[in-house]
């Protein structure tokens, strides 16, 4: 006779905003007699339609305590990102395992003492990059490995989305490079497309720390905040390749992210929100292909039950970590002069900001590898040109 397994006790902490997603997975999961939400660590309770089919899991804005009177074994951050740190190592000082949304931390220097503190507790930590989650991955790593575009000359990426001027607005921390002296860094490279660097780096095979030998930025910004929406970092891996990632919050007309390797005989085109492919080489036509995905917070309860691998443990994300640790150390991103953007205004009334020409901007930038500079942006120039402006 099979043992019934017991529901794992589960605590949410940031269970709004970004939140909402995880509440759904969990929901699936709870319905399939997975998990057990325990608990929810919110500074403002929620309310009974936002736990419709939790029942009445504990309520606190104390995560430490919260654990404490759950026993959860397993706790999801979703909370700003300067207090990733904190509440991370609160769950592995109570031996909970973690699910944590990126970026991991807000500087190198905190998630060195993050990754110090999850090895020191013997806890599981997985970072919530969904994308590489996608079996795509794998799919375009063997293509790489079997030759089928030929050498990697190396890899772009390109991130056009959008944002209302609301956006920025809807948390005190929201483009914020520093919020009460300390880091925050909410750039689009590091929080809203940190998944185009990511992904990039995990399909270049240069995840760990010591895989990056240098790394260049163009940080600017077409809106009123500290924090960047246009930009560019280059990247430069021990082994010689470059990848490039552009990415801007001011496209014209929004479309979705992807990641390119660009081979001697092709290349392979990654759109890995939609986990689809897209293969072109010489003598052949193009091949298409669609992946599927495993859940973050199903492979790491698998990976508790001893049946699977972490897909994105900590030190996967170091390499990430080190990009993130060089936006944060480069210089205040560059207000871009009035003349490069307008305002539009969507059905809808939200006001937003677009920078003219950057989508295709960001689409040569990942075709080239090259920065909005040499591709001649005419407000991407020196930093003195810049500031004299």
């Amino acid at each position: 006779m099979t043992r019934r397994r017991e529901p794992v006790p589960l605590v949410l902490a940031g269970a709004r905003g970004h939140g909402r997603r995880h509440l759904d997975t969990i929901r699936r999961l709870a319905l399939s007699g997975r998990v057990r939400l325990a608990g929810i660590c919110e500074l403002t309770p929620l309310s009974g339609p936002e736990l419709d089919g939790f029942g009445a899991p504990e309520q606190s804005g104390d995560l430490a305590a919260l654990l404490r009177s759950t026993g959860a074994r397993v706790v999801v951050v979703s909370t700003p990102i300067h207090t990733h740190t904190a509440l991370a190592l609160t769950a592995a000082d109570q031996g909970a395992h973690l699910l944590l949304e990126k970026p991991p931390a807000p500087s190198y220097a905190e998630f060195q003492r993050l990754a110090d503190g999850v090895e020191a507790a013997g806890i599981a930590a997985q970072v919530g990059f969904q994308s590489l989650g996608s079996h795509a991955i794998g799919a375009i790593r063997g293509l790489v490995a079997d030759g089928v575009v030929g050498d990697v000359l190396g890899i772009g990426a390109a991130g056009a989305w959008t944002r209302d001027e609301a956006y920025f607005r809807r948390a005190p921390w929201a483009g914020h490079r520093r919020l009460n002296g300390g880091d925050v860094v909410d750039g689009v490279l590091t929080n809203p497309l940190a998944h185009a660097v990511a992904t990039a780096l995990a399909l270049d095979g240069s995840t760990g720390a010591g895989d990056i030998a240098a790394i260049e930025t163009e940080l600017f910004r077409a809106h009123d905040i500290e924090a960047d929406d246009t930009s560019y970092v280059g990247i430069t891996t021990t082994a010689g390749r470059r990848i490039g990632v552009a990415a801007t919050l001011c496209a014209g007309h929004p479309d979705e992210p992807y990641v390119v390797v660009h081979g001697s005989r092709g290349r392979i085109t990654f759109w890995y929100k939609q986990d689809r492919v897209l293969v072109q080489r010489s003598g052949h036509g193009p091949q298409e292909s669609f992946h599927g995905r495993t859940d973050l917070l199903d492979n790491l309860l698998d990976h508790l039950e001893g049946r699977a691998p972490l897909l994105v443990p900590l030190p996967v994300t170091a390499a990430f970590m080190r990009v993130v640790e060089a936006v944060r150390d480069a210089p205040e991103p560059a207000r871009l002069p009035p003349e490069a953007w307008s305002r539009v205004t969507d059905g809808e009334g939200a006001v937003r900001r677009v920078v003219h020409g950057i989508d295709g901007l960001v689409a040569a930038s990942a075709d080239t590898l090259s920065g909005f500079g040499a591709l001649g942006a005419p407000w991407a120039r020196t930093r003195g040109e810049l500031d004299e402006q």
